[in-house]
This record gives structure tokens, sequence and C-alpha cells, in this order.
């Protein structure tokens, strides 16, 4: 029992320092997250199995961890509160051309970011030529072209 509550309190830890430190550290990773994700998951395993390093008790966390993920995902299908807590909301970091730098800075994501997304989406190179963009809560920027604003032909995305 004590693997079960350690699984579920660790769960519930890390759930809430990923979402404490947005949604961009899940969906833009630099080789400093990859190497910060295998530290934390080396922490981690400490944390979750404790003394017992059995296969059993591996298994009876990892049992554990689904089945949280699993009923967390039931809830939020359930409850949209719950989903808004847990997931959080999009962010509209730009409208009609011109940043909203509170929000920028808040989600930690640069104009250049958004000027890379928007290129590897519709080949838009100005921040002129963008009417919104958004930060979605999986970490992708979505962008919305300018009204009457032609797509780059898809060979030059």
């Amino acid at each position: 029992m004590d693997s079960v509550l350690r699984a579920a309190l660790m769960y519930g830890i890390l759930l809430l320092l990923f979402r404490a430190t947005g949604r961009r550290t899940l969906h833009q990773m630099t080789s400093f997250d990859i190497v910060l994700l295998l530290f934390i998951g080396e922490a981690t395993q400490q944390a979750l199995l404790g003394p017992d390093s059995s296969l059993t008790n591996a298994l009876l966390v990892i049992v554990t961890l689904l089945a949280i993920d699993v009923g967390l995902s039931l809830i939020k299908r359930r409850w949209q509160c719950a989903e808004r807590l847990i997931e959080g909301l999009p962010t509209i970091l730009l409208i009609h051309g011109r940043p909203l730098e509170g929000r920028l800075d808040r989600a930690r994501i640069s104009t250049g970011d958004v000027l890379q997304a928007a290129r590897q989406l519709h080949g838009i190179t100005k921040l002129a030529d963008i009417d919104l963009a958004v930060l979605e809560v999986d970490g992708r920027i979505s962008i919305v072209p300018q009204p009457g604003r032609e797509p780059a032909p898809p060979s030059d995305r």
C-alpha cells in the first residue's frame, strides 16, 4: 500500500510542477529539457520505489500511475472545470499583428517562436501578416493568417 500512496503523491506533485512550469516545457523541448527530464525520472524512480526495488513493487507503481492517468482523463472528460484546472486554457499571444507582451512573457515565448510557427504552418515571415497566434494547451502555437493573405505554396513550407 505504501507504493500506491507514493505513486499517487509523486503523480500529483509532478503534475503540479509541470503545470506550474508551463506548456512550453512539454512541447518545445531543447537538449537541456531532455537532460532535465532524465534527471527528474531518475529522482522520481527513487521516490516511487523506495527501499523495495522488486519487480512486483515496480509493476504495482506502474499500474497505479496508469490508473491515476486513466482516472484523470475520465474526470476531465466528464467535468470541463476539472479539464481547465488540470490542462489550462489556450492563451492568445498576438492579435492583428501586435504581440501581447505580458502573455508572451508569462508563457516564456518570444515573438521569434511565434514567427517560427507562422513560417512552418503558413509560410508567414512578418508579424503583421498574423491575425491571431494562440498557445494551445498542448504547447503548440496555432496561427491564423490575416484575412485575404495567400498561403505559401507547400514547397515553401
